[in-house]
């Protein structure tokens, strides 16, 4: 703790990563009672410094931040903080808080790199907070048997696609396939993680 380079207000920043995407999810301060607790628990506390008081990320919202690994830069002013996020990170519902743009990367053609990701916590954020009108919404009120019909329909149709020659035809049935297997996720309980892990565990 002593190499920790507190302000004057007794503060330090603190960036929180996904640890698994590396996607940075927020930024917030922490004291030295919250790093303390944040060591001791293994989930994140941070210091509100509107409400001047500690807070433990996701105790209101269900969304809490395991820490797998903390560290600090080479001045000791700035902590890093690579977490598997429950939930989404932002109060907004989005995944990362850093979800405004000021200028797009020109090397990806456009293509988001996190899109997966982004999609997952939009799904999450639907199902937390349902939206009129939301086909996502109407998924999820009617529930498993009609998201398990929508799954093998877009299979069947990722089949038919795959026996012919249209590649964007392909892309766009696949896409659909992944789209109705997230929310499922979603309504199973399953995480990326989990998957992530099963794979892991398949191919070392």
């Amino acid at each position: 703790m002593d190499v920790i380079k507190f302000d004057e207000r007794g503060l330090v920043p603190a960036i929180v990563q996904d640890v698994n995407t590396k996607k940075v999810l927020m930024l917030a301060y922490m004291n030295e009672e919250s790093l303390r607790k944040t060591m001791e628990t293994g989930t994140t506390w941070f210091y509100s410094r509107s409400r001047q008081e500690l807070w433990n990320k996701g105790a209101t919202s269900g969304h809490y931040q395991h820490v797998k690994s903390l560290s600090y830069d080479c001045d000791g002013d700035t902590l890093l903080v690579e977490v598997v996020q429950d939930g989404v990170a932002c109060h907004t519902g989005n995944y990362s808080c850093f979800f405004n743009t000021l200028k797009e990367r020109d090397d990806l053609d456009e293509i988001n790199p996190d899109i997966i990701t982004d999609l997952i916590g939009v799904i999450r954020h639907r199902h937390e907070n349902p939206q009129e009108g939301s086909y996502t919404n109407f998924l999820f009120e009617k529930g498993l048997d009609k998201i398990l019909k929508k799954v093998g329909e877009e299979a069947s149709e990722v089949i038919i696609a795959a026996k012919n020659t249209d590649h964007d035809d392909l892309c766009g049935e696949i896409s659909d396939l992944l789209y109705h297997t997230l929310v499922l996720m979603e309504l199973k309980g399953v995480t990326l993680e989990d998957i992530k892990k099963v794979l892991t565990e398949r191919h070392q």
